[in-house]
């Protein structure tokens, strides 16, 4: 294979012709990395790392990134930095025969964008009702009658009651559409609103807005962390959490999942990193800039995972104590012993003791089997973790409120950055192609985008509109990434000197995708390209042949508490008749 795939690209075709550009290198870093670090960050990783053996996910995590993150980072901020075009317009200058790729990555910006969107709506309404006292989901509403609580949240829990009733209102299956949901649609619309002022005219608005929404997360992060570590339990989260398992090595889900989630939270592919480098100078460092949002995306990853289980770990110690109290209570009761003399440090000792002598009492209480582990092992990923799990553990906290409202404002403003990175993937493209005239305004322009998402979005906010969002994050944000990364590489490293004798020998504008170092991208080693390639191809068929599972226990939450609320809706329409 020829080291030098490239042919000459006009001094014309580099002109920068009126294209904006970043007012600062800072600020450009910073826009990579707010739409890099994203939910996943928080929501996914954590969980990642405690089902796949703590600290020893962390291997195959950096492994990952080295070999598969870092240098296809490199490749796409390459790409629109050289050619000064987003994602259609630089795979058509490289070769017709790569357009598709670009296509590719602007319907993934489209399709994401669409519930992502939906998911900030969500965090939204929370962060709305965060501001009532009580927490609206710390306590179970009372009934039609107000003679007592509703009986389907007193079934399940105030905190599923909310999610799945007065925030989903989800029906039972996805062949039940419902109704829209009028609280979803003013927050979907306003969420759109305010992705089309801060994007209104492109990386000038964007550019502006992105030292807040990048930076803020940061800080309550911090805060967490701060006050994290100094709840009850927060040792035993930590340790739970980073406790390596060596063992876990062995299994390919493991180094699958690490690379699944390499490639998904440096948002590879999807057309959104190589339109903001576009804006770039034609010599700028860009690999310098692909090793650092590589390196702060993963540090981001790490960092926010230890206020979580902190978080988690405080949760697990208070439901294990109250587990504890409860034991205590009844056996107290039952052989009518002083109030102090069972103690949570004593209790096992007295377990032991009176299962001895009086073991069919015992056997009589039905106690629960209190084991931390076991509270430690009811992990979640995904929304599961963030309107479930942790508003749940906010609920324990001193000055709840406050913690809703930070937490909500943090997790709104890491998906907003996220969707610059897919509303620039998706505008930049439409004008490349010219389908929409240059000379109309990019007001205009973005209005009309987010206009078209907000309509085609209001899917989402019907009582199905989750199980449609699960549909799409699973067949738009998963396996076409791969394929469209498979096919980045494959064109770079392979592609030329075959697309060449296809066109007649003439070139395919094949063009030196180069730093200032003056070297092509995967250029600086003869067998890192092929490696890159092999790692996709292996990835490829994995998960074809193994398809990740990681939103099992989402579901199991989803179909759970799906059953009670039905049980429940069968019972009252028995009760009209």
């Amino acid at each position: 294979m020829s080291k030098d795939l490239s042919v000459d690209v006009s001094p014309e075709s580099l002109k920068e012709d009126g294209r904006p550009k970043w007012d600062n290198k800072f600020q450009y870093i910073l826009s990579c990395i707010g739409f890099a670090v994203g939910l996943g960050n928080v929501w996914r990783f954590p969980y990642l790392c405690q089902i796949h053996g703590g600290g020893a996910f962390l291997i195959p995590y950096f492994i990952a990134l080295i070999f598969e993150g870092i240098p296809l980072l490199h490749l796409e901020l390459a790409l629109g930095q050289r050619l000064r075009r987003g994602s259609i317009g630089a795979w058509n200058t490289i070769s017709p025969y790569l357009g598709g790729v670009g296509v590719g990555s602007w319907m993934v910006s489209v399709l994401v964008s669409l519930y992502y969107n939906t998911v900030l709506t969500w965090v939204m309404w929370y962060f709305i009702n965060s501001f009532q006292e009580p927490l609206p989901w710390s306590v179970c509403p009372l009934n039609e009658n107000r003679t007592g609580l509703s009986e389907e949240c007193y079934e399940s829990t105030a905190v599923n009651y909310f999610w799945y009733r007065k925030t989903l209102n989800i029906t039972p299956d996805v062949t039940e559409n419902g109704t829209l949901q009028w609280w979803l649609v003013l927050c979907l619309a306003a969420c759109w609103g305010i992705v089309y002022l801060c994007t209104i005219r492109g990386i000038e608005t964007t550019g502006k807005a992105i030292y807040v929404t990048a930076i803020f997360p940061y800080l309550v992060l911090t805060i967490f962390l701060i006050h994290g570590l100094t709840l009850p339990g927060a040792t035993e989260g930590l340790a739970y959490l980073f406790t390596p398992n060596l063992n876990i090595l062995k299994n390919p889900r493991v180094w699958l999942d690490a690379a699944t989630q390499i490639f998904f939270s440096l948002s590879l592919a999807f057309g959104g990193l190589i339109a903001f480098s576009s804006y770039n100078p034609p010599k700028n460092d860009c690999e310098k800039d692909a090793v650092t949002v590589a390196i702060v995306n993963c540090m981001t990853s790490l960092y926010a995972s230890i206020p979580v289980f902190s978080v988690l770990g405080f949760k697990a110690t208070t439901g294990y104590w109250d587990c504890l109290d409860r034991n205590i209570i009844s056996i107290i009761n039952k052989f009518d012993l002083p109030e102090q003399s069972i103690m949570r440090q004593n209790y096992t000792i007295w377990i032991r003791l009176l299962n001895s002598s009086y073991p069919e009492k015992i056997a009589g209480l039905k106690l629960k089997s209190c084991d931390l582990q076991e509270f430690l092992d009811q992990s979640v990923s995904g929304t599961g973790l963030a309107f479930i799990v942790f508003t749940q553990a906010v609920i324990l906290m001193p000055g709840s409120q406050a913690w809703a409202i930070l937490f909500f404002i943090m997790l709104f403003s890491l998906g907003l950055s996220s969707m610059f990175g897919n509303i620039e993937g998706v505008f930049t493209p439409l004008l490349e192609l010219q389908i929409i005239s240059k000379s109309t305004p990019k007001e205009l322009i973005t209005g009309i985008i987010c206009l078209i998402s907000f309509l085609i979005a209001l899917c989402f906010t019907l009582g199905s509109g989750s199980y449609w969002i699960d549909i799409f994050d699973s067949y738009a944000g998963s396996l076409p990434l791969l394929v469209l990364a498979f096919f980045e590489v494959t064109g770079i490293a392979y592609g030329s000197l075959t697309l060449k004798q296809k066109s007649n020998g003439k070139s395919p504008t094949a063009v030196v995708v180069s730093c200032p170092r003056g070297v092509t991208v995967f250029q600086t080693s003869s067998c890192y390209c092929p490696f890159v390639w092999y790692v996709l191809v292996f990835f490829l068929f994995t998960i074809i042949c193994f398809p990740s599972n990681f939103k099992a226990s989402n579901m199991e939450w989803l179909h759970h508490n799906i059953k009670i609320l039905k049980l429940h809706a069968e019972n009252c329409l028995r009760h009209r008749d």
